[in-house]
């Protein structure tokens, strides 16, 4: 049978697994969920626990993976477009991160994708300052430069070596939170739609860039992009975020 795990370095909340680290490394046991160009929709029904073997299995067109007897995520191709968030350049990118509200105070911030208290070439550090209004959705933005330690364990180092896909849902996930209004009103992530477009290349900076897209009452609705050094699209996502009370995640 095959199972799901989620390691302890791939937390995001203290106790459970970063939402889009999770939701990639499902998606790959999806047929053709791992392939370039494929949609990917990604639900997260209960908080993922970390070094605990999930199985997985198939149950009505999803791909179940299984906690404490329930449906802790369940992954499936998905057919719809995606809303891509239009560029920003590098340097301005770059001096958004001066601006990231988790400098000040941070939720979690031994989150992989954004926390702040993980070191070089453990967490991602991805630091999304915000950047302007577009069409009254708020865009934040962030640099990132896929370290060797995300590389994708089924290729060999080298020239060519790119980051997981794993690694690369969870650089497409918090952005879209803080591009929201996370710092002010705690969320989880409840789905994740992503389509990767190319694999991120280990050494190169890439450009992140989230944007909120609207709320309904504790569900807040996020867009992200991900850009390479020649600002081409590298992976585009959608998510959902529930508002949660934080004595829950502690």
């Amino acid at each position: 049978m095959t199972e799901l795990i989620v390691p302890s370095r791939f937390c995001g909340p203290p106790s459970s697994g970063n939402g889009g680290w999770t939701a990639g490394a499902l998606a790959t046991l999806v047929d053709d969920g791992g392939s370039l160009g494929a949609t990917v929709t990604v639900s997260l029904r209960q908080p993922p626990p970390l070094d605990t073997p999930m199985p997985v299995a198939e149950d009505d067109g999803w791909t179940v993976a299984s906690y404490d007897g329930r449906a802790a995520v369940r992954a499936r191709v998905d057919e719809r477009p995606l809303t891509t968030v239009e560029p920003v350049a590098l340097d301005e990118a770059l001096a958004a991160e001066a601006r990231f509200p988790g400098l000040e105070h941070h939720p979690f911030a031994t989150c992989f994708a954004c926390g702040t208290a993980r070191d070089e070439g453990d967490g991602l550090r991805i630091f999304p300052g915000r950047v302007d209004d577009v069409d009254g959705f708020t865009r934040a933005a962030a640099t990132w430069t896929p370290h060797v330690s995300t590389a994708d364990p089924d290729v060999e180092a080298g020239e060519d070596a790119h980051a997981s896909l794993p690694a690369t849902w969870a650089a497409l996930d918090c952005v879209g939170a803080w591009g929201a209004d996370f710092g002010e009103r705690l969320m989880v992530l409840g789905s994740m739609t992503a389509r990767i477009d190319a694999r991120p290349r280990i050494g190169e900076p890439h450009v992140v860039i989230g944007s909120s897209r609207g709320q309904d009452g504790r569900k807040t609705f996020t867009a992200a992009t991900l850009y390479d050094a020649d600002g081409r699209v590298v992976g585009t996502a959608e998510h959902l975020w529930i508002a949660i009370d934080p004595a829950a995640f502690a």
